[in-house]
């Protein structure tokens, strides 16, 4: 069985007891530990190192990575404005978005940065603004992640331009007038320092067709090992291998480039926890499954449902008389949606047949902890089906307090732009 990443029992009776649940729990110092780590990758001239706003967008967690120094991606004009709004700096976020911004003008006027991510949006940025500057997403033509889903580079991968475009993209810089800044490129959530290090080579060897390019992103993906049997990038390793493409490519070129990173779950997903209820428990015989059903479900983490994720699940007694008993029993989690899909403890892709999962005992109103939740779980959520209202977010402070950053969502709040008669 799983221990807790970073909470006490005591502190998710204590939660539940002053929010309720289901919550989303963060952890401060773990925020800023990550953080720290991201900021000393390394580099070889220099590094811009960006948060994901799309792994988790709440305004408090955008404040604490701003104010550690981070600097923001936004996949989205609308995550963009979010961002400002919570008032950071308009020269620190970028967007990078599959859907040409709708205010994409309006951004612009601001000085939000701009990635162009396919020869459409680059048409569009050079008839709103020609003559200026922008960035290019490259899809270099090799990813890595653990399926196609988390993969987004490659021919499976809608993501960026086609790294045999590269005339196309220049005739269309040529029709507006604009320069290339930035070259970005995104591989997927993995882990090998190796297809790093080979894409940093390739990306930059495509780098030498835009002459003016300073800056080369490589993106996110570093994965997170959640589960006890997944690994974890080690971010030095990472960062070392990438320094000597760079290094190399200087030799080459006498050209030093900047480099940019912009994880999102290496950042936060280890600091969050989702705090539920097992608010039934049924048999279905013999032959069949013992369910746990939680108070919560695909309206709080979609990351089972779309890529047969697993989170460390782990049983916490109401009565803290209980937490020595390590009596356990194999059983299905399901979650609260009339939905047969809504399984938390999901199947292996290569098996059909539900499987058991071994947690400790469980009664009706025991809680049960969602683990490594921090990200890709509040911000990616099939929000309000079947009418579920959003949980509240509270953050586990350093000095141990709680505070709430969210508060749960009102009946009234869900239907409040409904149109009545």
């Amino acid at each position: 069985m799983d221990n807790l990443k970073f909470l006490t029992f005591d502190q998710v009776r204590d939660a539940v007891s002053q929010f309720g649940s289901p919550t989303y729990l963060y952890d401060e110092k773990i925020l800023k530990e990550a953080a720290s780590q991201v900021l000393n990758f390394p580099n070889a001239y220099g590094l811009t190192a960006r948060y994901s706003i799309k792994a988790s967008s709440n305004a408090i967690i955008l404040k604490i990575f701003d104010k550690m120094g981070l600097h923001f991606d936004a996949s989205s004009g609308f995550e963009a404005e979010r961002a400002l709004k919570v008032g950071i700096d308009s020269d620190k976020i970028q967007i990078t978005a599959q859907e040409l911004p709708v205010n994409l003008q309006d951004l612009i006027e601001k000085k939000v940065l701009f990635v162009a991510c396919s020869l459409n949006q680059i048409e569009e940025y050079g008839k709103l603004s020609p003559g200026s500057s922008l960035g290019i997403r490259i899809n270099p033509g090799l990813g890595s992640g653990h399926s196609r889903q988390t993969n987004v580079g490659g021919p499976s991968s809608s993501f960026g331009i086609w790294w045999e475009y590269i005339d196309q993209i220049e005739n269309l810089l040529k029709k507006y007038d604009l320069t290339v800044n930035k070259l970005h490129t995104h591989i997927g959530s993995g882990s090998d320092p190796i297809v790093w290090e080979k894409v940093a080579m390739m990306s930059l060897e495509t780098l030498k067709q835009f002459p003016d390019v300073t800056i080369l992103n490589l993106g996110g993906g570093f994965k997170v090992g959640r589960m006890k049997n997944e690994v974890s990038t080690d971010m030095n390793q990472c960062g070392h291998s990438v320094r000597k493409s760079f290094e190399e490519f200087y030799n080459q070129t006498n050209r030093k480039i900047k480099l940019e990173i912009e994880p999102g779950t290496f950042l936060t997903a280890l600091s969050g926890a989702i705090v539920t209820k097992v608010m039934d428990k049924v048999y279905t015989g013999k032959q069949g499954y013992t369910f746990l059903k939680l108070n919560a479900g695909m309206t709080e983490i979609m990351r089972p449902v779309l890529y047969n994720a697993r989170h460390p699940l782990i049983v916490v007694s109401r009565d803290k008389n209980n937490d020595l008993n390590m009596d356990t029993e194999d059983v299905i989690v399901v979650g609260h949606c009339c939905e047969s899909g809504d399984i938390l403890s999901p199947i292996n892709p290569e098996n059909e047949n539900l499987e058991n999962i071994c947690l400790k005992k469980a009664k009706i109103n025991d809680l049960l902890v969602i683990d490594a939740a921090g990200s890709y779980c509040s911000s990616m959520t099939c929000a309000n089906y079947n009418s579920f209202p959003r949980a509240n977010e509270v953050l586990l402070k350093e000095d141990g307090s709680f505070k709430l950053i969210r508060a749960r969502q009102t009946i009234q709040q869900m239907i409040e732009n409904e149109q009545f008669d």
